[in-house]
Parts: C-alpha cells; structure tokens; sequence
C-alpha cells in the first residue's frame, strides 16, 4: 500500500514538472509588470506567472500555519481545563467516600 502511494505522487510530480515545462516553453512573450506606485522589471510572462502562483501558495500556507497554531493554543487550553476539572472531580469523590466512612 505504502509503494502505490510513493508511485502515485511520483506520477503526479512527473505530470506537474511536464505541465511546468509546457507552460514555460508556450509563454516566452516578455512583459513588465505596472504597479500602481512602481513598475517591475520585464520577465517572461511564464516566470510572473509562475512566481504569483508561488507567491499565493505561501501566502496560503502562512494563513493557514497562524489558523493552525490559535486552534492549537485553544486545543491546550481547553485540554488544561479538562485536566484541572478532572481533578477536582477526583478530589470531591475522594471527600464523599471520606464522609461516608
């Protein structure tokens, strides 16, 4: 099972790389990029587009790792609480069985 997995992402790697390539080779044309306050230098128009694609994909794993870590810190949190609530359950038990006795 775990080789299908190695070969199917293998695959899709390959795929990507050739898709990468394709796209590469069919826009050579040069432009430049104008921003509103500056204008960037002149690439290929496959390299910008490439370099937003990238760009984005950063962007995306950046909001998502601060996404990630706030629901880590409320998931210990609310596991501290847990933790103290069991133990004060344990403690009021341990004060009825005394009470009994």
């Amino acid at each position: 099972m775990n080789w299908i997995k190695t070969l199917l992402a293998a695959v899709i790697g390959l795929l990507i790389l050739a898709v990468g390539i394709l796209f590469t080779v069919h826009n050579t044309e040069p432009v430049s990029i104008d921003l509103v306050f500056f204008t960037l230098p002149e690439a290929t128009l496959s390299l910008w587009l490439i370099l937003a694609f990238v760009a984005g994909g950063l962007c995306g794993v950046l909001l998502s790792s601060l996404t990630i870590v706030a629901l880590k810190t409320r998931l210990s949190r609310a596991q501290r609480k847990v933790t103290n609530s069991r133990e004060e359950i344990d403690r009021l038990r341990a004060l009825a069985l005394k009470d009994s006795a």
